[in-house]
């Protein structure tokens, strides 16, 4: 004979059901030239599942010694594909989730009243006005990477080494150019597309040609508990409203 089981303790574990679901959220680790965009990024994922995400921003190659040391994020949104790889590699990320969902570009930044005219482009770093030179470091952040290759493919690196200072990501380095802190920045594109950068300074993109492509990959990582969630956020990172999103924020788009 079925037992009945009581219809309070059904209205019980419903609710427990649906508030275990609505606590459910997903933690992602994220490049931090992805600052700007990302909060609009999470609002349009929340409001179209109502999952909810929390994002932490900093440096990529930070970011992967703490995942290797157990950091409790889901998903690695990296803005070097490198940086994936070696997780997949380590056994840390999920092979199968890995995406690449967006290419970084690099900017030059001065504050408007700095008297840098910045229009010549990188030749106008040699100038002995511009004492110091902003970028993330190369040893850890994509970015600074892209910048040394920029400077060396410009054939200033040797003139303007010394002026070098580095930021831990590219979002302080782009700080230290908003601030004054430093004369001019080589930083990612899409922080200048930030309000206060904009309002408060002059950007120009550093030609491509000069720098590898920066790769922006992201995959869910092996020991997260909430792998549905987060490949429903990378799946969501590849949809055509993303790629637009990302393009109009200073982003090329994956090919």
């Amino acid at each position: 004979m079925l037992r009945r089981v009581p219809l309070v303790l059904l209205s019980t574990l419903l609710l427990l059901s649906l508030a275990h679901q609505a606590g459910a959220q997903v933690a992602v680790a994220a490049a931090s030239d992805l600052q700007t965009v990302m909060p609009e990024i999470v609002t349009r994922f929340q409001g179209a599942g109502g999952q909810r995400v929390r994002v932490s921003f900093g440096s990529s190659g930070q970011f992967v010694s703490q995942i290797q040391n157990g950091a409790p994020f889901d998903v690695f949104l990296s803005a070097d594909d490198a940086y994936v790889a070696q997780l997949v590699e380590s056994g840390h990320a999920v092979r199968s989730s890995v995406v690449e969902y967006a290419e970084g570009r690099l900017a030059m930044f001065t504050r408007r009243d700095s008297g840098i005219d910045i229009s010549r482009g990188l030749s106008a770093l040699a100038d002995p006005k511009v004492r110091r030179i902003a970028l993330a470091n190369p040893e850890h952040a994509p970015y600074g990477r892209a910048a040394v290759s920029a400077l060396k493919g410009a054939g200033i690196y040797d003139r303007v080494r010394t002026r070098l200072v580095l930021g831990e990501n590219v979002s302080q380095a782009a700080q230290f150019a908003q601030t004054g802190n430093a004369d001019v920045g080589l930083v990612a594109l899409a922080l200048t597309r930030a309000p206060a950068m904009q309002n408060g300074g002059i950007s120009l993109e550093v030609p491509p040609e000069l720098y590898p492509p920066i790769r922006q990959t992201g995959a869910v990582l092996t020991r997260s508990n909430q792998k549905d969630i987060a490949g429903k956020f990378l799946a969501f990172l590849e949809s055509s409203e993303v790629a637009t999103l990302l393009r109009s924020s200073g982003f090329g788009v994956a090919r």
